[in-house]
């Protein structure tokens, strides 16, 4: 890929494919700008180098429609007080006057578009809006990680069609801690697995078998795993047509000299609900009708020991239902013990990050990922088309 430093985008129309899809109150009230922040790096730099900056994003899923509640007008707003800086925006994406906004803009000025999934053509990918955006742009740039798994207008189209294409410096940031954490990884490479099902990180888990040295699994996919080995967990949530391929995979990790931590104890509720009675138990002490909901106090220990000595450690989803303040314990256990090792540290976005936020460990890790869908796709073993269509 040409790396945006090598252009020159002095008096240039620099679309950003940035990602701003941020949460939002009842109040309209961004609750949560990381997003928006970490795009402020690429921006200075364009505006140092006195580019006309076009941002564009998507937001929710509007399907197609004008939905006033996801209007980047908000974001507008954020990004403007980030930047001590007037931000322009456009009330659509496509059409005459942004086209006339889009030729007005001078140099050191930014113009923000509607949200680009208030047309339909955008999920469709349709040549003749990708072709339209790209018309506004002597640059493209990606700087959207997390949704570049996806083969949208915006991603994957525009670069067919755009004069010049280069990722953004988060994007780059992004594909680098991932290839340095399981390409080149220092050793051991620990990988800490979490979250409801197996079925969603089935391929991952089989990916990751080719370079990791040390499998901690947590969450309810745990119970698949532990069903899969004659251990009856009772009410627990578990993919019965995924029995036989958890024990598979638990064969080939032992096959490979790859150690598998499955959890040792649990704890227990009698309902899924924050006002559950619980217990810990011993695999072979769960009530019956009851389930588990997060890992027991023996297993966060020894997962914690596990991740201790670490060169990397690659984790992407909770130990248990974080949500819910009882079944936090086993997440948090773990996240303080990644957050302690002196062990590069990459985390997959979406729920990991904000368990690690409510762990109060986001600032002792080395890489949060802005994506959890496209992190997963990494972990996978796959190419994200957004990058593919840079090349």
């Amino acid at each position: 890929m040409k790396s945006l430093r090598n252009i020159d985008v002095t008096s240039k129309r620099v679309f950003v494919r940035v990602d701003y899809n941020v949460p939002v109150d009842e109040t309209l009230t961004i609750t949560d700008d990381n997003r928006i922040k970490a795009t402020l790096e690429l921006i200075r730099y364009l505006l140092a180098h006195h580019a006309k900056i076009i941002l564009a994003s998507h937001m929710g899923r509007p399907k197609g429609k004008n939905v006033p509640a996801l209007s980047l007008a908000t974001v507008r707003q954020r990004l403007a007080q980030l930047l001590n800086q007037a931000v322009l925006f456009a009330d659509d994406c496509i059409g005459e006057d942004v086209t006339k906004k889009v030729n007005q803009l001078q140099d050191g000025q930014i113009l923000m578009l509607e949200n680009l999934r208030f047309h339909t053509e955008e999920a469709d990918n349709d040549d003749g809006f990708s072709k339209t955006l790209a018309g506004f742009c002597d640059v493209y740039v990606n700087d959207a990680f997390a949704v570049s798994h996806r083969d949208q207008a915006s991603i994957t189209g525009i670069p067919k069609f755009a004069p010049e294409s280069a990722p953004g410096f988060l994007l780059e940031k992004e594909l680098q801690f991932y290839y340095d954490s399981v390409d080149r990884p220092k050793r051991p490479l620990v990988a800490v697995i979490g979250g409801a099902k197996v079925s969603s990180k089935l391929a991952a888990l089989e990916n990751l078998l080719k370079f990791v040295d040390r499998m901690i699994i947590g969450g309810a996919m745990a119970n698949t795993f532990l069903r899969s080995q004659g251990i009856d967990t009772k009410g627990s949530m578990i993919e019965a047509d995924l029995l036989q391929t958890a024990s598979g995979i638990i064969q080939t990790a032992e096959e490979k000299g790859i150690a598998f931590l499955l959890p040792r104890d649990l704890v227990c509720a009698d309902k899924f609900d924050a006002s559950a009675r619980v217990k810990n138990c011993r695999l072979d002490q769960i009530p019956d009708d009851w389930m588990a909901l997060d890992i027991g106090p023996e297993t966060a220990k020894a997962y914690a020991k596990a991740v201790a000595d670490a060169g990397t450690i690659v984790w992407n989803g909770p130990m248990g239902v974080f949500e819910m303040e009882k079944f936090m314990s086993g997440t948090q256990v773990v996240a303080d013990a990644i957050a302690a090792s002196p062990a590069v540290s990459i985390l997959g976005g979406g729920d990991t990050g904000l368990a690690a936020k409510k762990c109060d460990i986001a600032d002792k890790v080395s890489y949060i990922s802005t994506g959890g869908g496209a992190f997963l796709h990494l972990m996978e073993g796959k190419r994200l088309p957004g990058v593919v269509a840079l090349e």
